[in-house]
């Protein structure tokens, strides 16, 4: 028996959200926290898709009459969650190449309030392109064409919010300037930049969920045996959730589907640093060590208690208290708790080796930041694993290779090549050339006291003992 409206109670909602994309992300996030709001009687409101690329069809969705099951594995304060949630927030799927005249018909709905998107880094790009009858090329080009349709159809009455969820820095702020400049290129006149600028809210945010996609493996065959139906569009997530959207009372007062992992404030900037460094740094700073280790993915490295109380102390007891913002008492360590479970979580097959791809350019982003007047032991370990990953043995088809345990590993940094110019054997010679280039830090990370020494020994401890020496000889401290 197929998941269907036969088989699942589906309520009859007004159509308050265009959605440009039908990604994993989007569904099991923003659609996710939206459904909920409905199941809890607040936001009221159903979802229309807007389909953008030729590849893949709909018909799974229409089969399904556009439902589907969020099943949801992982800890959550410490505690395992294992739960099955059906989604019912989409009421139809629209191709914006076959169907744009229904989305611009939707467009002009007194119900819509809220527009998302998710189109990746690469869609929010400007794209000089003229306004017709068919659906323009670029997202912008896209979005535009929606809202002044509205404009047309209800003036003053039609004030909108748009979300961007794509992963860029200042998402909705970059949106807004592309669909103005682009407003212009097609001359469309004072009074539709008026009520651009007056009307349309851009709100920046920030989406945090992973989500591994269709089930698989002996995950899948449990969550068969859970479900009473059969459910070809099912999705994995884990239980945390966050969505930040940045944006004053008046855009709180109007997205009433808050709550469940979303809100609003008016600065977002600390979850993009707690993220950022926490997360994503910690995920930096320890993934060489691991991978040198022989874990092959995240969960396996957590089940190491060693490496578990490495990874845990480098986040909570160097990264936390340098993250350069003011945090209220205690909220690092929280936000850090948060992401020591999403890392034991073993439903999730997060591999160490995809995680150093552009391993240069995120040490850049991530840590340097957190350098200043001291060398912590961990991070000063993670630089050292960093420098190890990165020393090149081979090139082959114009890609730079490293070695370890006889085995070759794809060195996938664009500052690979640049690494064999200055490959040396000596540790010191290689780690103070390494930490001198201004070129990839912005600055001589030589002059950051004591780092220097530090990098260089664990290096040493790293090729002539092993990763597990480093954390047991830092653990000991």
């Amino acid at each position: 028996m197929r998941l269907s409206k036969e088989t699942y109670n589906v309520p009859v909602l007004p159509e308050k959200v265009l959605q440009f994309g039908t990604g994993v992300l989007l569904r099991a996030l923003p659609d996710y926290i939206i459904d909920q709001a409905n199941k809890e009687g607040r936001f009221l409101g159903k979802i229309v898709m807007v389909k953008s690329t030729s590849q893949g069809g709909t018909d799974q969705f229409k089969d399904q009459d556009y439902l589907y099951t969020v099943c949801i594995r992982g800890y959550e304060n410490g505690n395992w969650v294992e739960k099955n949630e059906v989604n019912t927030a989409i009421s139809r799927i629209l191709s914006a190449k076959e169907e744009w005249d229904e989305v611009l018909k939707v467009a002009t709905s007194k119900d819509l309030e809220v527009i998302i998107s998710n189109t990746t880094e690469v869609g929010i790009i400007y794209e000089e392109e003229t306004l017709g009858t068919d659906a323009p090329n670029s997202f912008p080009g896209k979005l535009l064409g929606v809202l002044h349709k509205r404009f047309q159809a209800l003036g003053k009455d039609g004030g909108i919010v748009v979300i961007p969820t794509e992963l860029i820095s200042d998402n909705g702020t970059k949106l807004r300037k592309i669909v103005e400049d682009l407003a212009k290129f097609n001359s469309l006149g004072e009074d539709f930049y008026q009520w651009l600028e007056q009307e349309v809210t851009f709100c920046n945010s920030l989406v945090d969920r992973i989500v591994p996609g269709t089930p698989k493996g002996e995950v899948a065959e449990q969550i068969k045996k859970e479900l009473a139906y059969e459910d070809s569009l099912a999705i994995m997530a884990e239980p945390y959730a966050l969505w930040a959207i940045s944006g004053d009372e008046k855009v709180k007062e109007k997205l009433s589907f808050t709550g469940n992992g979303a809100f609003v404030e008016e600065d977002i900037t600390k979850y993009k640093e707690l993220k950022l460094r926490l997360l994503n740094g910690t995920h930096t700073l320890t993934c060489g060590l691991a991978f040198f280790a022989g874990f092959p993915t995240v969960k396996d490295a957590m089940q190491d208690p060693g490496f578990s109380k490495f990874l845990t102390d480098l986040m909570q007891k160097e990264i936390g208290p340098a993250i350069p913002y003011a945090l209220k008492e205690g909220e690092a360590e929280a936000f850090g708790a948060q992401v020591i479970d999403r890392f034991r979580n073993p439903s999730i097959e997060h591999f160490w080796i995809n995680i150093t791809l552009n391993y240069t350019q995120k040490i850049e982003m991530r840590i340097v930041a957190l350098l200043d007047q001291f060398a912590p032991d961990r991070i000063s370990a993670g630089l050292a694993a960093y420098l190890h990953f990165m020393r090149p043995v081979r090139q082959e088809d114009g890609k730079w290779f490293g070695e370890f345990n006889g085995q070759s590993y794809w060195i996938q940094d664009q500052q690979a090549a640049a690494f064999k110019d200055m490959n040396t054997a000596d540790v010191e010679e290689w780690t103070k050339t390494v930490l001198g280039r201004t070129d990839f830090w912005g600055k001589d990370l030589n002059q950051v006291p004591g780092l220097t020494k530090k990098v260089s020994h664990y290096l040493n401890l790293l090729q002539t003992e092993g990763a597990k020496a480093v954390w047991t000889e830092i653990n000991s401290k």
